[in-house]
């Protein structure tokens, strides 16, 4: 259960290692990007395990503020040296299986220079909608006023609830193997998505035809968007430069994936009512930005899905977790009060 992460960082890594130094460039981790949100999800987990330990406490004493007697029992309880460390591990695989999804993701120009299949995509697209661009129809039953800034907020918040997830599963999981799964199937979803990324190279709408989202008016996304697009220019014309990388890649919606995981998770898991309802609607609103802006075509949504079930399976065989156990165990109560 605990290799399970490990494990998924070092393939990832080395095959980051490979992909750079078969395009020529340093593996690297341009404006400390993954450190810093590994060092953000870290102080997002110590807080909640604080929160943990104080309510813990508070359960086992009559009075209003919890005593270090019962602060004491509360950590041998719950947080011993060995559950910390399993935390910690976790945490740092995950991360750094996303700086290796990162460097994977910012070669595929390199690797695959003259390979882009934006026109086949848009074409699958249209197909679909009867001649029609299916952005083109969001921005008519939608507007571009009030609806561009409710969904760049939506968008937006996936890079809060990568973090806040994670701290969730692993701090407040009855049983720790529930954390380990999740965080292992979220690991995969970054590891499968790079190799799409090889497997059909592409901009995206918004890179492709920009002409059908100038009409929308300026959110995060739009400046996401025109940041990226600036970065990914600069690499290209010295992809050897200190902190250059491009994070450009429609085929497939990692967005579409991680969050399509966390939604099915909820189930599998037997969590709340409240989990499950906020999961599907974030996950929901996500994939219609990603079409609204132009991130994402629909066949990059539809393999988002397909990555996110994948990664599900395959975290369920190498951790070997038993989700009816996993079910029976997120119903254990919390210990009955007690004197401290």
């Amino acid at each position: 259960m605990l290799v399970a992460g490990p494990a998924i960082a070092v393939v990832t890594l080395v095959s980051a290692l490979l992909a750079t130094r078969s395009a020529g460039v340093p593996l690297r981790d341009p404006g400390d990007v993954a450190a810093s949100r590994l060092e953000f999800a870290a102080l997002v987990v110590a807080t909640l395990i604080v929160v943990d330990i104080l309510v813990r406490a508070r359960r086992r004493c009559a009075g209003a503020l919890p005593s270090r007697d019962a602060i004491r029992a509360a950590v041998r309880e719950r947080w011993t040296p060995a559950r910390l460390g399993a935390v910690a591990i976790a945490l740092v695989s995950f991360y750094v299986t996303y700086l290796a999804y990162r460097n994977l993701k910012s070669v595929v120009p390199l690797l695959r220079p003259d390979d882009i299949f934006d026109t086949q995509l848009g074409g699958i697209d249209r197909s679909l909608f009867a001649g029609n661009d299916p952005a083109e129809l969001l921005h008519s039953l939608l507007g571009m006023g009030v609806a561009a800034h409710a969904l760049s907020g939506i968008y937006m918040l996936f890079f809060l609830f990568i973090p806040v997830c994670l701290a969730l599963s692993l701090v407040f999981s009855a049983d720790l193997r529930v954390g380990l799964f999740l965080t292992a199937a979220l690991s995969l979803n970054w590891a499968i998505g790079a190799a799409s990324y090889l497997l059909l190279p592409s901009l995206g709408p918004i890179y492709a035809d920009p002409a059908t989202f100038a009409a929308l008016p300026d959110t995060q996304v739009s400046d996401l968007q025109v940041s990226l697009i600036d970065h990914r220019a600069e690499f290209l014309s010295d992809p050897e430069a200190a902190g250059a990388a491009q994070s450009i890649g429609a085929f497939a919606s990692l967005h579409t994936a991680i969050l399509f995981t966390a939604a099915v998770a909820t189930h599998l898991l037997a969590l709340g009512r409240v989990f499950k309802v906020t999961a599907w609607a974030l996950t929901g609103l996500t994939v219609l930005a990603t079409i609204y802006f132009g991130w994402h075509y629909l066949l990059d949504d539809v393999a988002g899905v397909a990555i996110a079930v994948a990664a599900l399976a395959l975290a369920r065989v190498l951790t070997g977790i038993d989700l009816g156990a996993a079910r029976r165990g997120q119903r254990v109560s919390a210990p009955a009060p007690e004197p401290a």
